[in-house]
């Protein structure tokens, strides 16, 4: 597993909710449109082909690997993949 970020910024209040949800099913937690989440290759092929049918030219979602260890503020906690 590898730990992502995603983060997107969707146009439309009920393409939003959907992409939130999809987002949220791959995510340990975040903060409203970013969020942590530890995919391997299988699990990112399932939330592309997820988000995909949902937004539009528009909308954008990054999904962005995290390369090295995050620095960490306040009390959140560093999430270890075995």
């Amino acid at each position: 597993m590898q730990n992502f970020i995603i983060a997107y910024d969707i146009f439309d209040k009920k393409r939003l909710a959907k992409v939130r949800k999809v987002a949220y099913s791959f995510a340990l937690g975040g903060q409203k449109s970013a969020l942590e989440a530890p995919l391997d290759k299988k699990l990112m092929k399932d939330l592309i082909n997820s988000l995909t049918p949902i937004i539009s030219k528009k909308d954008k979602v990054n999904i962005i690997k995290v390369l090295n260890e995050p620095t960490i503020l306040g009390k959140a906690s560093n999430i270890i993949y075995k």
